[in-house]
């Protein structure tokens, strides 16, 4: 397994139980900088609260992550999310342009006024996405594909080294697809970091440098040619019952204390 000596992401003993139910069990991994990276596993595997935990955004039941070696809290400025699509509010009345300068807040702060270079960097983030012609349109008014393109051009006015997406080819067309892998790879050749939970095993081996295993715990982490295998892929996506029966027997055998919301 390549040794990383300056990891984006570290995750140590992280576990996160829901309702008794571990989501996710004793996760420890590195994750390389400059890298394309995938998460990948069945159907409620925990990949999505994996992201989150690393984000903060659901509490731990144990362990720790770090960005850059800090806590996220003194590394935020350089860490971008893209949550699922159908997760948003897309009724909200605001134009993409108003949108795509919500990236610019995570940097000025969320009482900031907005500088006409902001604006212009927003501009250029809608221009990188081919969306510049649709502005001044209500989100509402978009396509599934238009509104990844806008989450996208977001992230990208934020100017930020680590992008995690949630799913982003979800609800797209193949052609939005090509174009997003496109603008990922454009973002790598510039340094940056991506992280994207994705479910389809078709596209892995063509769009990802690195990839994550999950069922519930760990199954691997590595370059995509060391563990895109068809044994650990058969582990992963044949085996959840029997790993979270393993875990159910531990959480017993140790006496996991479980924190309810």
């Amino acid at each position: 397994m390549s040794e990383i000596l300056h990891p984006s992401i570290e995750a140590h003993n992280l576990t996160v139980i829901y309702h008794r139910k571990p989501v996710l069990w004793n996760i420890d991994f590195l994750l390389p900088q400059g890298q394309i990276i995938g998460i990948m596993g069945p159907n409620g595997a925990g990949k999505s609260t994996l992201v989150k935990a690393i984000l903060g955004l659901v509490p731990l039941n144990s362990g720790y992550a770090r960005v850059y070696g800090e806590e996220l809290s003194a590394v935020r400025k350089r860490v971008s999310y893209i949550p699922q699509r159908q997760t948003v509010d897309w009724d909200f009345p605001a134009t993409v342009l108003d949108v795509v300068l919500m990236g610019r807040y995570q940097q000025r702060g969320l009482f900031s006024r907005i500088s006409q270079e902001d604006k212009a960097i927003a501009q250029q983030a809608l221009e990188q996405v081919n969306m510049q012609a649709y502005a001044n349109r209500q989100i509402s008014q978009l396509s599934g594909g238009q509104q990844q393109r806008v989450f996208l051009a977001r992230a990208l006015a934020q100017q930020a080294d680590l992008y995690l997406l949630d799913e982003p080819f979800v609800g797209v067309d193949a052609a939005t697809e090509q174009s997003i892998v496109e603008m990922l790879r454009k973002m790598k050749a510039e340094g940056k970091t991506i992280v994207v939970v994705h479910h389809d095993l078709h596209t892995a081996r063509e769009y990802f440098d690195w990839l994550v295993l999950l069922n519930a715990s760990l199954i691997a982490s590595g370059p995509l040619e060391e563990v895109f295998t068809d044994e650990l892929l058969k582990v992963t996506y044949s085996g959840k019952l029997t790993v979270l029966s393993q875990v159910g027997d531990q959480m017993r055998e140790r006496n996991f204390p479980v924190r309810e919301s």
